[in-house]
């Protein structure tokens, strides 16, 4: 999968601003990535500030939704929720820099599991585990450290605008066995991995558009959410179970924590059960989200499809 992607990029020329792009984007994850973690993570830190500082359009989207999904909170507790968000970020940059040198013994001693016990059982069932995720916490670590681990997966991912950066970061991302499924062969690649009793993790918490998506309560505002899980989960009887690598402040560590196999609704409408099932998997992530708010994306537009006859709500 990674060899066909790098295949592509050679067949599409690409343009000297990809290429410059390219080349700072390795410099710089080159040069932090040989900073003591401490240090780059500090650094990432200074970036998520300048980013709050600097991307008006990101903070006033941010604090839209954030005033939508949590209007019980001040607007000063939503201003210091999405601060963390930045910072969440800038530390998820500085991880990654690094993350291409981590041994399991190093990645342990600042990352550990909880609910692992469910993942070992779900896979155990042979047909398949589809990890029902989003971005929440660092979401790049958290795959890398499970292959880091001995647990390598795939991944489905949306190909970044710049083929060369693409492949740049689908190479670290792959370095201990994972694999990266686009969602421009979702259905294929998800089924085949089901097939072989394979392990897939999928980021389903952005904004999506009809028929790909259908409309689900998300912090009690419809949300057009993905649900081909809900469709290959029904199809192929994979066990669905909820995955987030999260910041524990009071440890001063990241937990990988595994959830119990969600039980997946089956009345026999196929078209209701997807529904009810995307529903479901939605309902989750909201509960993780609610856990962990400084860690969620909140700048992403998350609400941006809207049912036929709803005004917009981003200008």
């Amino acid at each position: 999968m990674l060899a066909t992607a790098i295949q592509n990029v050679a067949v599409r020329r690409t343009s000297l601003r990809e290429r410059l792009e390219n080349l700072a984007l390795q410099l710089v994850a080159g040069a932090v990535g040989m900073l003591p973690r401490s240090v780059a993570r500090a650094a990432g830190a200074g970036l998520g500030a300048a980013a709050w500082a600097l991307l008006g359009r990101l903070r006033r989207v941010g604090l839209q939704n954030l005033e939508l999904a949590l209007p019980e909170k001040t607007a000063t507790e939503r201003e210091t929720i999405l601060r963390g968000v930045f910072r969440s970020l800038g530390w998820q940059v500085g991880e990654f820099c690094k993350m291409s040198g981590y041994t399991a013994a190093e990645a342990s001693k600042f990352i550990r599991y909880d609910g692992l016990e469910h993942y070992l059982a779900a896979r155990e069932k042979g047909k398949g585990v589809l990890v029902l995720t989003g971005h929440l916490g660092a979401w790049e670590l958290s795959s890398f450290y499970h292959s880091l681990m001995g647990y390598p997966m795939s991944l489905v991912i949306r190909r970044l605008d710049n083929p060369l950066v693409d492949s740049f970061v689908n190479r670290i991302r792959c370095l201990h066995g994972n694999k990266v499924i686009h969602k421009d062969d979702f259905a294929r690649g998800l089924l085949s991995s089901m097939h072989r009793g394979e392990t897939v993790g999928i980021l389903m918490d952005t904004n999506m558009t009809p028929p790909q998506g259908v409309f689900v309560p998300y912090f009690g505002v419809d949300a057009c959410t993905a649900s081909g899980l809900a469709r290959v989960a029904l199809h192929s009887g994979a066990a669905v179970l909820p995955g987030f690598l999260v910041w524990e402040a009071a440890e001063k560590k990241y937990v990988l924590r595994f959830g119990e196999e969600l039980e997946l609704i089956r009345t026999g409408d196929m078209a209701s059960d997807i529904l009810a099932n995307t529903a479901l998997f939605t309902a989750t992530i909201e509960a993780y989200v609610r856990r962990y708010p400084e860690q969620w994306l909140w700048v992403h537009r998350r609400w941006k499809t809207r049912p036929e006859g709803e005004e917009r709500l981003y200008g």
